[in-house]
C-alpha cells in the first residue's frame, strides 16, 4: 500500500512539475525593447559608455559607467544610468541624478522641458532606482 502511494505521489509531482514548464514557455513579443541591462550582462552600448566617459571626465561620478538618453512615453526622455556602485541608498542616488542630469542639459545639450525618467542600474544589471520627474 505505502509502494503504490509513493507512485502515485510521484507521477502527480512528475506531472505538475512538466506542466509548471509547458506555462513557463512563453516568447517575448518581437521589437520590444529590454527596460535596461539584465543579470546575465551589463554591457553597454558605445554611445553609452562615450557619454560616460565624457560626463566622468567632467567630474562626474567615477563609478558610472553607461549613459543612455532613450525616447520615453508621452515625449518624455528616459535616461538610464549604469553603476559600478552597489549602493543604492537615496541620498547617493539624489546626488547622483543631480549630477547627470546637469551635465546632459550644461555640456551635452539635453532638455527636460517635460521632466524625465531615470532609471539606474547597479553592478549586476538589476534596477537599483526609478524616478518619474516629470512637472
Amino acid at each position: 500500500m505505502g509502494r503504490v502511494l509513493r507512485r502515485g505521489t510521484h507521477a502527480a509531482l512528475t506531472a505538475l512539475a512538466g506542466a509548471a514548464l509547458l506555462m513557463g514557455c512563453t516568447e517575448e513579443p518581437r521589437g520590444r525593447a529590454m527596460p535596461g541591462p539584465t543579470s546575465t550582462t551589463t554591457a553597454v552600448p558605445q554611445e553609452a559608455a562615450a557619454l560616460a566617459e565624457r560626463y566622468r571626465a567632467a567630474g562626474g561620478d567615477p563609478d558610472v559607467y553607461g549613459i543612455q538618453i532613450e525616447d520615453g512615453s508621452e515625449g518624455v526622455p528616459r535616461v538610464v544610468v549604469r553603476t559600478r556602485n552597489s549602493d543604492n541608498g537615496g541620498t547617493l542616488f539624489d546626488l547622483q541624478s543631480a549630477s547627470v542630469t546637469r551635465h546632459l542639459t550644461t555640456k551635452e545639450g539635453a532638455t527636460f522641458e517635460n521632466g524625465y525618467y531615470m532609471d539606474v542600474f547597479g553592478p549586476d544589471g538589476e534596477i537599483m532606482h526609478r524616478m518619474d520627474a516629470r512637472p
